[in-house]
């Protein structure tokens, strides 16, 4: 009976020496490997997701710079262009200004010459105007 308990014992512990080798390449080995694995992409998908905020972090930033340049640019054309306007204004208001100049001092010469023609005219008419009034001051 020792004989078979100890046969019983050691076919037992052989058995079970020989589940845990045959467990351990068909069950434990993959999925130890699948797990490795696993970590593995998880680990490189997490790399991969830091890089593309940093990444995002740098195109963000740009956008910002463009943004900002953009908005520098159109400040500078807006001050060009309104200079611009002024200067075109302020040449058609002083062209105006001396067209006026121009049209007024002309004015002032056509009406020093009529002044002058109707003197001149007034003087060659006194004769008249004296002997018409000295006819009127004889009938009275």
């Amino acid at each position: 009976m020792l004989d078979m308990d100890l046969t019983l014992l050691l076919s037992t512990v052989v058995l079970f020496l020989v589940l845990l080798v045959v467990l351990n390449k068909i069950l434990y080995k993959p999925l130890l490997d699948f797990i490795d694995n696993r970590n593995d992409l998880v680990k490189k998908d997490l790399e991969s997701a830091v890089k593309n905020a940093e990444d995002v972090g740098v195109y963000h930033e740009e956008a910002n710079q463009i943004i900002l340049d953009a908005k520098n640019k159109a400040s500078a054309s807006r001050i060009e262009l309104l200079a611009s306007a002024k200067a075109d204004a302020n040449k058609k208001l002083e062209a105006k200004r001396d067209k006026l100049e121009a049209e007024y001092n002309e004015f002032i010469k056509t009406l020093e010459s009529e002044r002058v023609e109707l003197k001149n005219a007034l003087k060659s008419q006194m004769p008249l105007f004296r002997e018409a009034i000295k006819a009127k001051l004889g009938k009275i």
